[in-house]
């Protein structure tokens, strides 16, 4: 197994506003009506989209690895999340999302059984899904 540590620090600021700091660091924010000034998309936007970004990335990966002309993928994903166990309005239930959707298309010369295949492993490659589906070991510390 070659491990590689991929890091990400993120640094609070002035209302919800959180700068990350990472290879190309950007802002994470809250929309005006949640306490924030809309500088970025808020941390769930932001947890979400790296599901289709990943399945971006490994479907080019797989293709340039098979020599399969991909033209392009389009992925969209949607959760659902019970926001009342995060804002401390109940107990019940959980913090993150209970459900995960991905639709995606593949502009390439594939059947349709070709693309249900090539997607299968897209998404078995994919270390985003992998984390989302599984279980990983966090540990939070005070530094």
């Amino acid at each position: 197994m070659a491990l590689s540590t991929v890091t990400a620090t993120a640094v609070m600021k002035d209302s919800f506003r959180t700068e990350i700091l990472c290879s190309n660091p950007f802002v994470i924010d809250q929309p005006v009506a949640g306490g924030g000034k809309n500088e970025g998309p808020n941390p769930l936007e932001v947890f979400i989209s790296t599901l289709p970004a990943c399945i971006c990335a490994i479907a080019r990966i797989v293709a340039m690895q098979r020599g399969i002309q991909l033209r392009g993928v389009e992925a969209h994903a949607e959760g659902d999340i019970d926001k009342a166990f995060l804002l401390g309005k109940t107990t019940e239930g959980r913090a993150g999302f209970v459900a995960i959707r991905v639709n995606v298309k593949i502009d390439a010369d594939m059947t349709d059984a070709e693309k249900a295949a090539f997607l299968h492993e897209v998404e078995k490659r994919c270390p985003i899904a992998d984390n989302m589906a599984g279980t990983t070991s966090i540990t939070a510390q005070l530094a």
